[in-house]
């Protein structure tokens, strides 16, 4: 049965600093993170425990062995956040999690706040370095020398589902949804076929279907089984074909689209339906066809563009999913509509929501200003200033601020989500023990909180299983009573014991 559909996104950030001394992108990276850092909360760490990058959906693990950080290193390259998020360095980018949300419209909340907490540490480590020396935070997903960084997608399934339903099933949808979800990229990569401009930054990475690795081979199912929760009744999917996205539109198309046609798979009624003849060029094919219209072969001799597959998952959820109260999901649906509705007319109608083709506007009109063409270098770092996490000189900040790109968030919101958690998820449990008792927590993770409450005492660990709970309505005055960790730990204590466990 479909379980609420519990999201977050991991980004990780291009980053660069230009200056009289050269520095490594790890140095950066650390940098940047330990001058955000919040004192009070500098001696907590994060938890590896929970951890299992090895476990494979498809029933067996690895032999790869995955080094853990020791405690020192734990501490200088996380950042456990108030926000319910985490903040730390992945090989050499800074990467930012948010936290769990409940639907959507607050994953676009917390997935802007995350680049606004990385402008902020590029300003406080350029104080730091006071030396003339510039950092350059991009959220995008290449750097030119043919090596790609992630913006990977969690959702919540119901764990009974088999993973054969999600592969065959989801896997249409993740190649053709880049018709509205990509970023937008000049050139290509990969050793892939020349293409002047795509519509995803990540297409050319994918060399295979289904598999464990982020890194080499990358698949377009990724099939990590770290669910961060209870094991027996959950499933966290780890999707990691999506492009870093600056768009609130694109992101919260995404986001949304995704989870519902995850309610879908739950429900049985996808299975192999739109199964693909060869998933991994089609992925780059509909990269390259700005279009979305070239037809792709299905496994059972049908073929379908971009556009026509998009439709018939959105027609499943018509009929599968009604009557639908959740507003943001009806939201999504209309959205959804109206985006495919404008691809069939003129993609480039949509030059104010969807980021491939906001970006291709843009070039080209400095292109028709300076007579340029698609070869000229300038237009690569057009490309790349896009996603410049500096309003001041991030391209996608400048549109935003002449009100040309349309909006999901109300203005500000997103600054309150820099240290306000979500109030509907286990993420407000985990923010509020952070803000409240920052000095006598020990370790985090996803779904635990480890306390230190005295020298004499053992290690006290608060488990949060079930990502729907430690909301703000089951909790809120839990902690507002307990004026001590000592206090909340008690409470859980007795109420473990009452319950057996």
């Amino acid at each position: 049965m479909p379980v609420p559909k519990v999201m977050g996104i991991e980004t990780e950030y291009g980053i660069t600093i230009k200056g009289p001394k050269e520095r490594d992108q790890v140095t950066a990276s650390t940098l940047v993170i330990n001058c955000y850092r919040d004192k009070e909360r500098g001696k907590v760490l994060w938890d590896y425990d929970q951890e299992s990058p090895t476990t494979d959906a498809r029933g067996f693990t690895t032999d790869e062995v995955v080094q853990q950080p020791d405690e020192e290193s734990n501490r200088v390259i996380n950042d456990i956040l108030v926000n319910g998020g985490r903040y730390y360095v992945d090989h050499a980018h800074p990467e930012y999690c948010t936290p769990e949300c409940a639907n959507a419209r607050e994953l676009v909340k917390y997935d802007k706040a995350g680049e606004h907490i990385l402008n902020i540490s590029r300003k406080l480590a350029e104080e730091f370095l006071a030396d003339g020396t510039r950092i350059i935070i991009h959220k995008n997903n290449s750097d030119r020398k043919g090596h790609s960084y992630g913006c990977h997608e969690n959702y919540l399934m119901d764990r009974s589902i088999d993973f054969q339903d999600i592969i065959d099933g989801l896997t249409p949808f993740l190649v053709t949804r880049q018709i509205f979800t990509g970023s937008g990229k000049v050139g290509y990569e990969n050793n892939t076929d020349p293409a002047v401009y795509q519509i995803s930054q990540r297409a050319d990475f994918f060399e295979s279907e289904v598999g464990l690795s982020t890194m080499v081979d990358r698949p377009i199912i990724n099939t990590r089984d770290e669910p961060h929760a209870d094991e027996k009744r959950f499933r966290r999917l780890h999707v990691i074909v999506g492009d870093a996205n600056m768009s609130e539109f694109t992101t919260y198309l995404k986001v949304g689209t995704t989870a519902i046609v995850l309610t879908l798979i739950e429900l049985g009624v996808v299975k192999d339906k739109f199964k693909l003849l060869n998933p991994v060029k089609a992925i780059k094919d509909v990269s390259r066809d700005l279009t979305c219209k070239r037809k792709l072969k299905l496994m059972d001799g049908r073929e379908l563009s971009p556009i026509e597959i998009q439709w018939e998952y959105l027609e499943l959820a018509h009929k599968h999913l009604q009557p639908l109260t959740d507003p943001i999901a009806k939201d999504v649906l209309r959205k959804w509509e109206f985006v495919l509705e404008r691809l069939e007319e003129d993609p480039m109608s949509l030059d104010r929501y969807i980021d491939w083709v906001i970006k291709k506007r843009l070039i080209e009109a400095y292109m028709e200003r300076f007579k340029l063409d698609w070869s000229d270098h300038r237009i690569t770092m057009i490309d790349l200033q896009y996603h410049d996490v500096n309003p001041e000189k991030g391209l996608y900040y400048k549109l935003l601020e002449n009100g040309q790109v349309e909006r999901i968030l109300r203005p500000g919101e997103e600054i309150e989500a820099i240290t306000e958690p979500p109030e509907d998820t286990r993420a407000y449990f985990r923010g509020m023990c952070l803000k409240k008792y920052p000095d006598q927590i020990h370790s985090v993770s996803w779904n635990s909180i480890v306390f230190d409450l005295d020298e004499s005492s053992p290690l006290n660990k608060i488990y949060m299983q079930d990502p729907c709970k430690g909301t703000k309505e089951l909790v809120g005055e839990l902690l507002e009573s307990c004026k001590t960790a000592d206090e909340l730990v008690k409470f859980f204590d007795e109420l473990s014991g009452a319950t057996g466990g």
